[in-house]
Parts: C-alpha cells; structure tokens; sequence
C-alpha cells in the first residue's frame, strides 16, 4: 500500500465526504448576506458592536491556536473575520466548534458566511468576531500557486475567473466597461436617440469590407452570415420613418488578432435623419469629453504613459491633402506604380498584390493615422474607398466621411449618408469589380433589398460607427482589445 501524499483535489473530494458525514452541506441553497466589505470598512467606526451577515471567498487565513483570522473576499473587496475558540458553531449543528471546524475544513478559495458583531483589532482592522459559520461552498480545485499577481497572460485569457479572483483592479476594468456602456446609452438617449436591435444573422452582410463568419440555417435551407456591420438594417429604420436610432452591435470579422483587432466585438452605430456628418463630429466630439470627464473628472487622461487631452473641439485635418503633402504627389491623381513604389519604400505588405486604393489607405494609416496623438478628425475621403458616403458638396474627388483617431487608434467612421438609390447601386456594382480583381473583403453580392428601400426614400442623414472596445481600452488604460473582453477565444492547447 502506497504511502504516498494525497494530492489536494483528492483531500478536497474526501473532505467534501466528511462534511456530509457531519451533517454540514458543502453546497447548500443561500445564505442572507446583509452587508458590502466596503460598507463595513468606510463606515466602521459608526459601526462597531453591531451584528451583521457576510459572505465571501476565503483567500487568506492564519492561525494562532485558540485564535484564527481569515480575509473573506466579496465583490468589492476583502474583509477580516476572527474566530476564537469555544466563541463560534457551525450553523445546522450543536457540537462542532467553529475554530476547530474552520481549521480542518475550510481551505483557500471556498466560500463562507459568517453572522457576528464588527469590531476593530488593535491594529485598527475592522473585522467581524465570529458568532456563527456557514460552509456555502467548497472549492475542489486549488488555486494556482502564489496566484496573487497572476501575471501569465495566456492563464489570464483562457481562465478569466481565476484573473478575477486574484484581481481586484481587473475586476474594476469590468465595472468601468459596464459604466462606460451606461454612460453612452444615457447620452444618446438624453439627445431622442432609440435603441434598436437588428439582425446577427444576415443573409447578405454589407455595411463594411470584411470576411465574415459563415453558417447554414437548416429551418431556411440558405447560408447565413454573422453580421460585420449592422448598418443596412439601422439605415431601414429611417427608411420606416424612426429618425434617430442606435444598436450596441456584436460584430464578427474572420480576420486577424493583434493589440487592436479581434473576431468578435462591440461596435456603436447610430444615425439621425437630417443630419450630416457635420452634426456627427459634435456628437462625437460632445460623447467622448462627456465620457472622459464623468469618469475622470477632467478632460485629460493618461494611457500607456501618454498623455491624452480629449477638450473639445478637437483637430481636422484632411485626409488627402494631408496624405499628398507627406508622400510628396498627388495621392488622388498619381500613377499606380508611383503610389506602388511609395509602399515598397515605406515597407507595406501587400505593397506588390493590393489594389490602388487599399495601397492608399495603408499609406495614410502608415504615415498619418499612427502619428495621430491627442482626438482628430480625419475628413474628406477619396470616394472610392467609401462606398456607402456621399460625395462631398464642394470637392467632387472626396466624400463627407472622416474617421476620428486617437493615438493611432481609429475608434470611430461617419458620412453624410448616401442615399440617392441610382447613386448607391452603381457604387455597390463598381465594388463587384474591384472584388473581381482580387479584393475578397467585398461582399460578393449586393443587397438589393437595401436598394429597394432606398428607393422609397430615406431622408439626408448622418451616422457614426464606434469602436466600444477600443474606446474602453482607451479609458482602462488597457494595452491590448483581450484586455477589456471578458472571454476572448483562444487557438486550442495541444492537450485539448
């Protein structure tokens, strides 16, 4: 027979035996918890020698024979608990001494609840003197080792409850994005703006350039496609006569992963009839400096070691003059192989395969976009690379679109909105033929139920299109978009 040390899973499973032996269930159905740890710890001196509930994850105990002290862990923050011995039972039973019971039974990472009186020890740790013990739930894995300050980033993504056991501040993140999110529907709800929600599955997508997600829908014997914009259905709704509408859309792109980029995430779109793209640089303008100054409290923030200055109104620049001036040509009217030769000495992949256009618009990311700091608008497109915006009222070669960067990061896209049918379907037909010379990003048919809407009319508009993860990322200061998403997927372990 093996001598052999138990492993602690097994320990925990026959501990597990043992507490139904006794008579004590190691998952029972509630506990009446009355009280936050911070409540207690902001307000114990007005507090002391009352009685309260509390409940919590044990992630710190210490004994000292007839005494033990435990930090519980809630969703606010930690907590100390004391036992004394012969002071404490266990609920549910006469006989079982709760320092003795804790002692033997209750391990890190299992959750408890306790009933007892605040006091302060002496060295002024609000803490609540055990009365009762309540075993709610008993944890059979244990936590990683020295898992305070987990810091293996893969470990982090692929098992997020464990980063948010250990992580108080990770769990701030998420509470901020949740607050971040608030904020933005109040904004837009306060200014008439409804929230509408509108197809995942699409059986045409459009709105973007991108490749999608494919599926088959058996009930409907068609191929179905997760959305990578929600912007043809939204644009629907002013068609059928709303005249400000939002959707906080799930958008999914089978593209690349990197510090900016991912699958799956959280976009904004919003339009307002009437509007052009004018208005949409005030909205923006007015929703980001409302965002940074309710949750900082000032205008200016700090991310990775930047400082960033969010006081509106912000900069305009123009996107090919600004372009033409730091290439040194035309960018509109130059020769192909002149913007080729330019990429290849600027290094850009693709500088050989891509298309003139996409070349351009790598250009400008290259050499403007990732210098841009402080908030900036982008104005003033070339109209081939916006298909879906009007064509500028003064300057026939562009159209009313711009993109706003912040520290080299796009983080929004609005046009004065296209909505001349005739104007829309020759658009969508000159896309067919740049995807036909290779760019597979473009969707392979056109929606010509979107044509038909336009057809009925839809008045002159304005939209916008937000990119929520990076503006969290932004207010987090959090270095990469798998940062801010709570369950990012990852390639499958070896093992799996």
């Amino acid at each position: 027979m093996s001598n052999a040390p138990k492993d602690e899973y097994t320990v925990r499973q026959e501990k597990i035996k043992e507490l139904l032996e006794l008579g004590v269930n190691p998952y029972p159905y509630k506990f009446e918890k009355n009280v936050k740890s911070i409540y207690l710890k902001q307000n114990a001196d007005n507090l002391l020698n009352k009685e309260f509930s509390f409940a919590g994850r044990i992630v710190l105990k210490r004994v000292f024979g007839k005494l033990i002290f435990a930090n519980l862990r809630d969703e606010y923050g930690d907590l100390q608990i004391a036992i004394e011995k012969n002071k404490a039972n266990v609920h549910g039973t006469e006989e079982l001494d709760a320092l003795k019971f804790f002692k033997k039974y209750c391990d890190i990472g299992d959750f408890i609840g306790v009933k007892g009186t605040l006091i302060k020890t002496k060295t002024g740790e609000p803490t609540i003197l055990v009365k009762e013990l309540y075993f709610l739930t008993k944890g059979i894995r244990q936590l990683p080792e020295k898992w305070h300050g987990l810091q293996d980033k893969e470990l982090i993504y692929r098992q997020r409850y464990l980063h948010l056991i250990d992580s108080l501040e990770a769990r701030e993140v998420f509470k901020k994005r949740t607050k971040i999110i608030y904020e933005i529907r109040k904004f837009l709800n306060d200014r008439g703006f409804i929230e509408f929600e509108t197809p995942v599955l699409q059986p045409i997508y459009g709105g973007a350039h991108a490749k999608p997600f494919k599926t088959y829908a058996n009930a409907l014997k068609t191929d179905l496609y997760l959305r990578i914009s929600d912007e043809l259905y939204l644009k629907r709704l002013l068609v059928g006569g709303f005249e400000r509408v939002y959707e906080f859309s799930r958008d999914f792109r089978n593209e690349g992963i990197d510090r900016l980029h991912y699958p799956e995430f959280l976009a904004l779109e919003a339009y307002a009839a009437y509007w052009d793209y004018y208005d949409m640089m005030k909205l923006a303008e007015d929703m980001l400096s409302y965002l940074v100054k309710s949750i900082y409290g000032t205008y200016e923030i700090e991310y990775q070691g930047e400082k960033i200055n969010f006081t509106p109104p912000f900069k305009r620049i123009s996107y090919i003059d600004e372009l033409s001036q730091k290439t040194g040509f035309d960018i509109i009217n130059a020769r192909e192989e002149v913007i080729r030769e330019k990429a290849k000495k600027e290094g850009l992949k693709g500088w050989n395969k891509l298309d003139r256009w996409r070349l351009i618009d790598k250009l400008f990311d290259k050499l403007i976009g990732d210098e841009i700091k402080d908030p900036t608008f982008v104005i003033d497109h070339p109209r081939a690379i916006s298909p879906l915006a009007k064509a500028h009222r003064e300057k026939p070669d562009r159209v009313e679109r711009f993109e706003l960067f912040v520290l080299g990061m796009e983080i929004a896209n609005a046009f004065s909105e296209l909505n001349d049918p005739i104007d829309q379907k020759r658009r969508f037909e000159e896309q067919l033929k740049q995807r036909e010379q290779g760019n597979t990003e473009i969707p392979p048919e056109i929606d010509y139920d979107f044509i038909n809407a336009l057809e009925y009319g839809m008045p002159p508009a304005g939209g916008i299109g937000f990119g929520i993860d990076r503006i969290i990322m932004l207010l987090t200061n959090a270095h990469s978009i798998r940062d801010v998403i709570l369950f990012p997927q990852l390639r499958p372990r070896e093992e799996d």
